[in-house]
């Protein structure tokens, strides 16, 4: 039995500097040097080939829409035939005459200025139909299934490019089946990568991880934990709550199956054909902090995740140093509707008359929890002016003027969202508060409640974190999370905690569960003068346990300052809203998003940006050595940019403010 330690709450003394206050006139951002990723700052959009038989004119004609409608580029994602209609004639997956239509797209784009990002399989998660027997993904009983020459059933996909042929889904557990799937692609892509610097993107985690299993599981998770996992997966009490310290150990071994299996050669794999890798890890049954920092571009999701999971992609871009967070934006807004809906022609909810409005709430809520560049899901491939093919838990972008989401209403929009994401990518992230990532307390957390599964089938276990937030009462130092991995080759020197790419002044650490290992790593830093919070004492997660660990509790409560009330952050106020900042030299760029923002969800009501009313809020801001207050005056649907140097704070203009469109 482990003795109880008392909560207690050590603060760091961080000064910063304080500032005046002016209003100014609109001011244009000026141009950031050219950046290799995304560099034009303008939204992309999710390109849905439906399997079909691809027009050159057609392509060259939606990408001519694109580019005069302000979008920065495309990321084609091949997928099954409209209708789910068998009979629809279309080039074999991967096969020359599928090459010539990309290859062909790409070169356009290129012509254009248009980027052009590639999905690195068809639909997803990464699936093929010719996928080598033991390649594929399987849980531990199919495992056992797969030792005896039986079908693997829940490694099949079906929605793909070659429907109605079934497809395997790889095995994301095994970096040589990856590199056999990847050799398959990039043969078929091998022309489409040259000319621009193109991205190759992995979607969420979308396969099964209950019991989830590989060769060699077994016996990896008993050189790290000591004792036999398969006893608990043969008989299906992992994930009982009893079983909690369990299912951690297993977590730990798979964590580390999907970092070097998985997410590792897949950004090495993108580097070797020229490429850059984007990908969402949200879903994936891993440390997601390291994981997004292995890619070049991390990218969230949002609503079907909270806003603030945006903040763990912008964290690790951060410590990674990546300039750019991308998010997939507006999926299934107003709800999801099957694929199998009328017919596999499955629509979204208001699909074709979305709210712009609604919208920008949405890209906002991103915007002001880190994202610096949106990707549009999405725009179906058509005939220019038609609308027969749409993707079902999608926006309808559509080159029909008569669709809401095209014309000048949507150019106005993009243009928004690129002024927004252009000073959102000036200089780097500010932050003064690193906080230690609850990873631990998600892996023995077990399963979420029914009441915060939205969408059921889509995730289950708090592994998948998508509901963690830093520290309100330190929202104006604009707290960033960390992690152990970080924090082993941290140092803490003349008052700064140099941490991964970026600085911060303290850490603050408020988790029920903490590894011995990162316990040690706090210790060192405190040792080292780093100012700690910590709101309470941690427990030791997973079956084995050291003696030696509470013995660490109290040297750490040895090392740790006494309590100070001059914690001064840079942005203070009540009841603030959700804003981001970002520090170029000695100049503030801070987004701060209509407080309506935070109270979105999944799914949105039709119109619900105009329930706004407007608002006012009081901050003050301390910088330069001055303090003043500003008051913020939020029109209906409006968020306000603020510039704030030793001149004082503007409020610049932002120029955009959407209209009701037809439908309400």
């Amino acid at each position: 039995m482990k003795k109880q330690v008392l909560p207690i709450l050590i603060l760091a003394a961080l000064t910063l500097a304080l500032t005046g206050c002016t209003n100014t006139p609109k001011e244009e951002p000026t141009k950031a040097p050219a950046k290799p990723l995304y560099a034009n700052y303008k939204p992309y959009t999710r390109w849905w080939w439906f399997s079909s038989e691809i027009d050159k004119r057609d392509v060259r004609d939606q990408l001519v829409w694109l580019r005069d409608h302000d979008f920065g580029g495309v990321e084609i994602a091949w997928i099954y035939p409209m209708g789910l209609d068998s009979t629809t004639r279309h080039p074999d997956f991967l096969s020359p005459e599928w090459a010539e239509s990309v290859n062909y797209a790409k070169k356009v784009a290129d012509s254009l200025g248009l980027g052009c990002d590639f999905t690195y399989g068809t639909l997803w998660p990464f699936s093929d139909i010719d996928l080598p027997a033991g390649d594929q993904t399987r849980n531990y009983f199919e495992n056992e299934a797969c030792n005896a020459g039986k079908p693997v059933e829940s490694a099949e996909r079906g929605y793909t490019w070659d429907f109605p042929r079934t497809a395997r889904i790889l095995n994301h557990l095994d970096k040589n089946a990856f590199r056999r799937y990847a050799d398959k692609m990039n043969r078929g892509l091998d022309e489409a990568y040259k000319g621009s610097k193109s991205g190759v993107f992995v979607d969420s985690w979308e396969v099964e991880t209950q019991y989830l299993w590989t060769p060699g599981f077994g016996e990896t998770f008993m050189q790290e934990h000591g004792y036999d996992i398969e006893p608990y997966m043969l008989n299906k009490t992992l994930l009982d709550e009893a079983n909690a310290e369990v299912f951690y150990d297993y977590m730990h071994t798979l964590s580390g199956y999907v970092l070097r299996e998985f997410y590792q050669p897949f950004a090495d794999n993108a580097t070797s054909v020229g490429a850059f890798s984007r990908a969402q890890c949200g879903g994936a049954p891993t440390d997601l902090l390291t994981a997004f920092t292995l890619v070049d571009i991390p990218e969230t999701e949002a609503i079907l995740y909270e806003p603030c999971f945006s903040k763990i992609a912008a964290s690790a871009a951060t410590l990674g140093d990546k300039d750019a967070v991308t998010a997939e934006t507006f999926t299934c807004a107003y709800g999801w509707t099957s694929l199998r809906y009328k017919n596999g022609r499955g629509q979204s909810p208001h699909q074709g008359c979305e709210q712009i409005a609604d919208l920008k709430l949405i890209s906002d809520a991103l915007f002001a929890n880190g994202t610096n560049q949106i990707i549009w899901h999405g725009f179906p491939y058509n005939k220019v002016g038609d609308t027969t093919n749409h993707f079902y838990t999608t926006c309808q972008i559509s080159t029909n003027e008569d669709n809401n989401l095209s014309g000048n209403d949507l150019k106005d929009f993009n243009d928004y969202m690129a002024t927004v994401s252009e000073y959102m990518r000036k200089g780097k992230n500010y932050s003064d508060l690193a906080v230690y990532m609850p990873l631990e307390d998600a892996w023995m957390g077990g399963t979420y409640p029914d009441s915060m599964r939205k969408v059921k089938a889509f995730f289950w276990g708090e592994y998948e974190m998508r509901f963690i937030n830093t520290p309100e009462a330190y929202k104006g130092m604009q707290p960033l999370w960390v992690n152990e991995h970080f924090l082993k080759s941290a140092k803490y020197e003349n008052g700064t905690l140099h941490c991964g790419a970026t600085d911060f002044k303290a850490l603050y650490c408020d988790v029920e569960y903490m590894e011995m290992s990162a316990l040690q790593e706090i210790i060192r830093l405190a040792e080292e003068g780093l100012p700690v919070i910590m709101t309470r004492m941690p427990k030791e997660p997973g079956m084995v346990k050291h003696e030696e660990y509470s013995s660490m509790i109290v040297q750490l409560t040895s090392h740790l300052l006494p309590p100070t009330s001059d914690l001064q952050p840079l942005i203070k106020g009540e009841n603030l809203p959700d804003f981001w900042i970002r520090q170029d030299g000695d100049t503030y760029y801070v987004f701060i998003a209509n407080p309506l923002t935070q109270t979105i969800e999944y799914p949105l009501d039709y119109g619900y940006a105009f329930t706004d009313q407007g608002a006012t809020r009081n901050i003050t801001v301390s910088q330069h050595g001055k303090s003043e207050t500003f008051t913020l005056n939020f029109k209906p649907t409006e968020s306000l940019l603020l510039k704030i140097d030793a001149n004082g704070i503007q409020q610049m203009d932002l120029g955009f403010m959407p209209k009701k469109m037809r439908g309400l």
